[in-house]
């Protein structure tokens, strides 16, 4: 119920402006989000990367209203990649977009959509670095599916998401697991209707493990995003079982959830991907992860009811 609710509210304008007016909600987004530019969140990849962990850095805009505005997402991940090869860490790094953010949502949006993505595999091709296609809600499945087909004619290592929480992904992941393919796996953070998707837990998770045994058994790179105990326990066990190479699949974490266990993974061999946004347009990004973790809203509801300290305040919080 409650997540339900929280992912109502990263859609509703009048709560979005009150919680992104409220200094104190910043104490919580440092967690999650890579700060607001470029700068930031090349800082806090560097520091990743020293830890021994793979990084996916995500350029956040999903309210992207017109063409000029996806104009400027595509030349931030151009501006973002070529900093990331000046900086000596497309070997570790690459990057995540979003296609309402490069315009699909607009009139004639998935043309302008699939160009602008296009540009931003071009300039990953030209550092060497990959493209992962970030799955939305379950009205963009298929216009994404579609997106990623034709960006791999021309870039067969283009990585795509998909979600277990929807019916139709075992079917999706039958489809995805050929040689090369890139396929993330995630359980889902959208509030989807029953006519689409599990809505008890319990079925998430064993579609989870049936996806995720569905893709160790085909030819492609199946990326494992899950911070739970058990999914990942169900694939080390599947990796052992089918004798797959430990460079052959990843596991994938958020920012800001789990960090010692990022490290312990790695430490253990396994190639660990962080998944790291960045930018001013974090609203809806930091609403479901408070829609994930009930605990962060706890602690929301504490910042919003303490009393000030002078000095926070003298501090502008």
């Amino acid at each position: 119920m409650l997540k339900n609710v929280l992912l109502g509210l990263s859609r509703t304008p009048a709560v979005k402006h009150a919680v992104v007016a409220f200094p104190l909600t910043r104490r919580l987004v440092e967690r999650f989000v890579a700060g607001e530019n470029l700068d930031d969140c090349l800082r806090v990849t560097h520091a990743l990367v020293e830890r021994g962990l793979l990084v996916t850095i995500d350029f956040l805009g999903e309210d992207t209203t017109t063409a000029a505005q996806a104009d400027r997402v595509t030349d931030t991940y151009v501006e973002l990649l070529n900093r990331l090869s000046a900086e000596g860490l497309t070997g570790e790094v690459e990057v995540s977009i979003k296609l309402s953010a490069l315009g699909a949502l607009l009139a004639g949006g998935h043309e302008l959509a699939l160009d602008n993505a296009r540009v931003i595999c071009a300039a990953a091709d030209r550092v060497g670095t990959t493209v992962t296609v970030d799955a939305e809600d379950h009205t963009t499945t298929d216009a994404t599916l579609r997106t990623v087909a034709k960006l791999r004619e021309q870039y067969p290592w283009v990585g795509t998401v998909l979600q277990s929480m929807l019916y139709r992904t075992t079917t999706d992941c039958l489809q995805q697991r050929d040689p090369g393919n890139r396929v993330r796996l995630c359980k889902g953070a959208y509030a989807e209707p029953s006519e689409v998707a599990h809505q008890a837990k319990s079925a998430v998770d064993r579609n989870y493990r049936r996806c995720a045994t569905v893709l160790l058994e085909g030819d492609g790179r199946p990326l494992f995003a899950t911070h739970d105990d058990a999914m990942i326990g169900h694939v080390l066990d599947e990796v052992s079982r089918l004798d797959r190479a430990v460079d052959s699949f990843e596991l994938q974490m958020l920012l800001g959830i789990r960090s010692d266990e990022q490290v312990r993974l790695a430490g253990l061999g396994h190639s660990m991907r962080v998944y790291v946004p960045f930018g001013t347009d974090w609203y809806a990004y930091f609403m479901r992860r408070l829609a994930e973790r009930p605990a962060n809203v706890v602690f929301l509801l504490r910042a919003l009811f303490e009393r000030p300290k002078k000095k926070q305040v003298q501090s502008g919080f």
